[in-house]
């Protein structure tokens, strides 16, 4: 899908997630402004909800779109939108908000050359959505430029992380 048309789509998504969010951000390809987009990421920090009998928060907007993987309350969950694009939803908290960020806006190959080698030189590794040390002790990562500093990374703008 051409740049613009994923653009408004993902705006339109964000905002009708927004009011269940404490911080929701449009990331991957769309945030690089590549020009074709195969699926638009989302970063989320939700308010708490609750999933059963009686549905609330994030999950009255999310349940609403078919299901193709990860069923709430969970890190990550894909779903296929009206528009017939793909929407990977990504949950991260205040702690992590900055490597979650960092990594679901990529590229890809930018996080495996430039990104995890710093941190890993730093001593700390990528486990499950945090950051940790080599003790397994969880890093706090709350902005993405913080991720870059401990990484030894000179910050890069998201259109030129190729």
């Amino acid at each position: 899908m051409d740049y613009a048309s994923a653009i408004q789509i993902a705006e339109r998504v964000r905002e009708e997630l927004a009011p269940h969010c404490f911080r929701i951000a449009i990331a991957g390809s769309i945030r690089r402004k590549a020009p074709q987009v195969g699926d638009i990421e989302i970063v989320a920090i939700p308010k708490p909800y609750e999933i059963n009998l009686f549905s609330n928060g994030i999950s009255t907007v999310v349940n609403r779109w078919k299901k193709v993987r990860g069923e709430l309350p969970c890190k990550y969950t894909q779903r296929l939108l009206p528009d017939g694009i793909k929407l990977d939803l990504f949950f991260a908290s205040r702690k992590n908000w900055g490597y979650i960020m960092a990594i679901r806006t990529g590229s890809a190959d930018y996080c495996r050359r430039v990104l995890a080698p710093g941190w890993v030189r730093s001593g700390y590794h990528g486990i499950e959505g945090m950051l940790t040390d080599c003790d397994g002790n969880e890093i706090c990562v709350p902005e993405e430029k913080d991720l870059f500093a401990i990484a030894g990374v000179k910050w890069t703008e998201p259109e030129a992380r190729i």
